[in-house]
């Protein structure tokens, strides 16, 4: 009976001691402009609205999607990104484009839901993959529209982003040169730009 009695307390005794365990770190994370302008091209005086913008329903979610293989994922359950993904690439592609067109006022959508921009770019995101140790893939449709409606331009930019080493920090990094490229696409079918390579 006492050993039962031990036993059992043994029992508790770790149970209690993993109920005291410390939960794993969250980590959080934001995507970045990096776009730079060339400093010879002339000032854009017009406006500009980004979005929407739309994300495969794979990484629509807090939690930062790695890709593993050809048909499986992992979703990280403590590393997150700290603004809806769809909201943090709206946001760079705006910042680097406000950068890249230097003087045209840009904003992202919802942000420029009142006021009546000059050029609306939406994005449609096909592809947005983290894969550790190796590269971070973007694929995105997009199509910049006049003040009027009309389509003036739609493309499409597909990039892969080297990103070595296990850490998340060089996938986000890697995302970050991935939607530069995609800023400066974009950037090349607005009025009177002339984007730095």
């Amino acid at each position: 009976m006492k050993r039962h009695v031990l036993v059992l307390a043994a029992g508790l005794a770790l149970a209690t001691l993993g109920g005291c365990a410390s939960a794993p770190e969250e980590r959080f994370y934001t995507l970045s402009a990096v776009a730079t302008a060339n400093p010879a091209a002339p000032r854009a005086t017009y406006t500009v609205a980004v979005g929407p913008i739309t994300v495969p329903d794979t990484v629509d979610r807090p939690q930062l999607v790695l890709r593993l293989d050809a048909n499986r994922v992992a979703i990280q359950e403590h590393t997150r990104w700290a603004a809806p993904l769809s909201s943090g690439i709206g946001q760079v592609v705006a910042a680097n484009l406000a950068q890249l067109l230097g003087g045209a006022r840009v904003a992202a959508y919802p942000q420029n839901a009142t006021t009546d921009p000059d050029y609306r770019v939406a994005v449609d995101v096909q592809r947005f993959e983290s894969a550790p140790g190796t590269a971070a893939s973007l694929d995105a449709l997009w199509t910049i529209r006049s003040a009027q409606g009309t389509v003036l331009k739609a493309g499409r930019t597909t990039v892969s982003e080297p990103a070595p080493g296990s850490d998340t920090e060089a996938l986000v990094a890697a995302h970050d040169r991935a939607l530069a490229t995609l800023s400066r696409d974009i950037a090349r079918f607005l009025p009177g730009t002339r984007p730095a390579p």
